[in-house]
């Protein structure tokens, strides 16, 4: 309780800080009749071809979950881990206790949580290395279609390539783990703390992301970059719906930003950090601050509002279909022993 007691006030804090800019972002909410339903309807459907390859990555970890309950699951975690300030343990205890209705065991979900975030995680890390890639072409983002689509398809081989790279091959990521280790180092001399970290733990769980994934693991890459590229269309077709003419290499950094700072458990979604970061990012990209917010705000409703309700939804279809579980099957996880 203490914990969040703690995460609560920080969250407070964090969005009185922000206040001036979430209200600018919220001030420029009419101009969002500048946008085109079309554009609308196009980013929602980017978004749900996201989701998408999440759900088939979640059934190559678990062949025995249906369609349905990797997507409902899904998508019910997902708004409970957004909309709770910390609210991850919440998700986690949400998608394993649906996940039981297909016979997967406590062990099996969480090997597949720990595959599926491994694989994700991946994934989000080489998105730098992507938008260099990018930069070295030097690549705009014309008023356009076609070059946003060429850009997820640049962006998928440079994604999947460092994918396949982290599985088939060890020394990088050892000596990414040395690397790591020698920081981890300096910050423990430097704050006189007792810490260290194995340079081969990256390897260990590597290792076994790869075992919980199986043969699978090639498409489990595909699937995993997938499902970052289409949410990154998202954003590109925002841009390109307000008018803005960035280069695609600034735009990729400015969406890993808000990616990683949406993993900050203070407040909902990381609301309030995403919104300034990105605005941020993007306005140094090129393109003007009422662009920047307009983009941000359209791209903020359709990657995190809309799947918020339709994880609502999700729940009940899945509460029609299968009904309360009050008591979970031998070896399985119960949501109140998860929670912390």
């Amino acid at each position: 309780m203490v914990r969040r007691g703690v995460v609560a006030f920080v969250g407070m804090l964090s969005l009185y800080y922000f206040a001036p800019n979430i209200l600018e972002l919220l001030n420029s909410a009419p101009e969002l009749v500048r946008i085109n339903r079309r554009w609308f309807i196009l980013m929602i459907a980017l978004e749900i071809c996201s989701f998408g390859f999440l759900w088939w990555l979640t059934r190559l970890v678990l062949p025995s979950v249906s369609w349905f309950v990797a997507s409902t699951s899904q998508l019910a975690s997902n708004g409970a881990s957004r909309i709770v300030p910390g609210g991850a343990a919440v998700g986690g205890a949400v998608l394993y206790r649906m996940l039981s209705v297909s016979g997967t065991t406590a062990g099996q979900a969480g090997a597949a949580l720990a595959a599926t975030s491994g694989l994700s995680t991946t994934a989000l890390a080489a998105f730098p290395a992507a938008g260099m890639a990018l930069a070295l072409a030097g690549a705009p983002i014309p008023e356009s279609l076609v070059p946003a689509v060429l850009a997820g398809g640049v962006l998928f081989p440079l994604l999947v390539g460092i994918g396949v790279l982290s599985v088939r091959t060890t020394r990088p990521l050892l000596r990414l783990g040395i690397v790591l280790s020698r920081i981890v180092a300096v910050a423990a001399s430097a704050s006189r703390r007792d810490w260290s970290m194995d340079p081969r733990m990256l390897v260990r769980e590597r290792d076994k992301m790869v075992g919980a994934v199986g043969n699978n693991w090639l498409r489990a890459v595909v699937a995993a970059a997938l499902n970052w590229v289409f949410d990154y269309l998202v954003l590109v077709t925002a841009l390109v719906a307000v008018g803005a003419d960035p280069r695609l290499s600034l735009v990729l950094l400015a969406y890993t930003t808000g990616a990683v700072l949406s993993m900050i458990p203070v407040t909902p979604g990381g609301f309030g950090f995403v919104e300034t970061g990105m605005t941020y990012m993007l306005v140094l990209s090129g393109i003007t601050k009422g662009d920047a917010l307009l983009a941000t705000l359209a791209y903020r409703i359709v990657s995190l509002w809309l799947p918020i309700l339709a994880g609502a939804g999700a729940w009940l279809l899945f509460q029609r279909r299968y009904g309360q579980q009050d008591e979970p099957m031998d070896g399985q996880l119960h949501p109140h022993r998860t929670a912390k």
